[in-house]
């Protein structure tokens, strides 16, 4: 296998695997959100962890495809060495996500707490909106001149029907 092989392998790979991800993400759209970020965190790892496959070349090759093929042909012995390396990576990945994690509850219980502000002065000032004032009677003739009211409807079927734009 020459360098431009392997390189293309390993490309090819890559769009498959971002293809994989972006299925992932649109299976797991409607779930709960603490448990659609750990499952793609889990698909991403799966997907994207190399490991070593022959130390003098320093060929690599996706942990889980070595693993798959290794338990199920029996052929080298490098299932343990891709195991170790999903598991490491999926630590590691797993401690940035809880970083992450406990990064964001502070900010969105904050942006929840000005949200839930905002939407109790919006109810306050529609509540003082809403307040009817009560005025003094006027004289009919001068309500009447002063009115503002929209034109009776016309009798069903003698209407002139018009397109708005």
């Amino acid at each position: 296998m020459t360098e431009n092989d392997y390189t293309l392998a390993w490309g090819l790979y890559a769009v498959a695997a971002i293809g994989c991800l972006l299925v992932t993400f649109k299976l797991t759209g409607w779930m709960w959100r603490w448990l659609r970020e750990p499952l793609r965190v889990l698909v991403a790892v799966l997907l994207l962890t190399p490991t070593i496959v022959d130390p003098v070349k320093e060929s690599f090759a996706p942990a889980i495809a070595i693993s798959a093929l290794d338990i199920a042909f029996k052929v080298g012995n490098n299932a343990w060495r891709a195991a170790s390396d999903l598991a490491m990576y999926g630590m590691i990945a797993f401690a940035l996500y809880l970083l992450f994690v406990l990064l964001r509850w502070p900010l969105e219980k904050r942006a929840r707490e000005r949200r839930e502000q905002a939407d109790a002065a919006a109810k306050r000032q529609a509540a003082e909106d809403s307040e009817v004032l009560v005025e003094a009677p006027v004289t009919a003739d001068r309500h009447d001149r002063y009115r503002n009211d929209p034109p009776a409807p016309a009798a069903p079927g003698r209407g002139r029907v018009e397109p708005r734009l």
